[in-house]
């Protein structure tokens, strides 16, 4: 993927960081502008709509979870979260709150790096499938005709299956959190049913995984939610 149509928003307090993240992104090709507080961050998010914001959560003026609520009212620019704070409830905040993935301090520049491609792959196909024949592995499926197939024979799925994996399709690469695909999949009045999502995602990695104890596409993140990865 050319990311040197791609622009970046860094928005963390860190100098050192700043530095390390900026030469990673331009020497991948993309365009990076830098904000190390808060108001600056949404002000130059408003001003130059740019294709991915990499947020810092910790930042002098606010927290990062309320950047993402207030960046939300108003645009759907993918987020990547780089923190330090590692506590489950942390991530599943921010991720509440709209950011599209986490990476947790220190990282890796190929992960970064990975995680961007991601990001601005969703962010130019508006986080919609771009066609509704998707194939991963050995599995087609075509969600305009509610066919699953795998080595070209027939996977039944339960209606419930079905939107539960269109969902995630419509994710990829993206952490959705359990309360996220429990109010898009079974409705905001099950946000807190998490053992229907542990028995139906087992029932895709049986299904749809080559071997459904070490899932490939499937991916738990661990207190977390699931991400899709193709």
């Amino acid at each position: 993927m050319n990311t040197a149509e791609f622009s970046v928003l860094l928005v963390e307090d860190e100098k050192e960081i700043r530095r390390f993240v900026r030469q990673a992104l331009e020497g991948d090709g993309c365009r990076v502008r830098e904000a190390g507080t808060m108001a600056q961050g949404l002000s130059d998010a408003t001003n130059d709509k740019p294709d991915l914001i990499i947020l810092d959560l910790g930042l002098p003026d606010g927290d990062g979870v309320v950047f993402v609520q207030r960046l939300r009212s108003w645009s759907n620019i993918p987020v990547l979260v780089l923190s330090a704070r590692t506590a489950e409830q942390s991530k599943i905040a921010v991720l509440d709150a709209g950011a599209d993935d986490y990476l947790t301090k220190p990282f890796s520049v190929g992960e970064l790096l990975a995680r961007v491609r991601a990001s601005l792959r969703r962010s130019r196909s508006g986080h919609m499938l771009e066609s509704p024949v998707v194939q991963f592995g050995n599995i087609e499926v075509d969600l305009s005709r509610h066919l699953v197939s795998k080595d070209g024979l027939p996977v039944k799925l339960t209606a419930i299956e079905l939107k539960l994996l269109s969902v995630l399709l419509a994710n990829a690469g993206r952490v959705m959190t359990h309360r996220h695909l429990l109010r898009d999949v079974w409705g905001a009045s099950h946000i807190e049913s998490t053992h229907y999502l542990r028995i139906y995602v087992a029932h895709l990695r049986q299904k749809l995984e080559e071997d459904a104890t070490q899932p490939v596409h499937f991916q738990t993140e661990i207190g977390i939610g699931y991400r899709f990865q193709y």
